[in-house]
């Protein structure tokens, strides 16, 4: 299992809209958007739990640096 963080997501992405993300790429065990306590919208990042290693492997190379909306995102395994 590798656990990633995904950084700089566009404002509006929903929960579903990263599990979406990542599912072409491998089998998720679990996805975390991180909201505003206050506010309940995003803060921007999450963390997605892949089942597999080369699979997170391959959703790192695959989703780190593209572009979502104005976002270019960034995806890297979570320390």
């Amino acid at each position: 299992m590798m656990k990633l963080m995904v950084l700089n997501l566009p404002r509006d992405f929903t929960k579903q809209n990263v599990a979406e993300m990542f599912k072409a790429y491998g089998n998720i065990r679990g996805c975390d958007l991180v909201l505003d306590e206050e506010t309940g919208k995003s803060k921007g990042f999450a963390f997605v739990e892949m089942a597999l290693d080369h699979e997170g492997e391959i959703a790192i190379n695959e989703l780190h640096g593209s572009k979502h909306g104005k976002n270019k995102i960034r995806v890297k395994q979570a320390e």
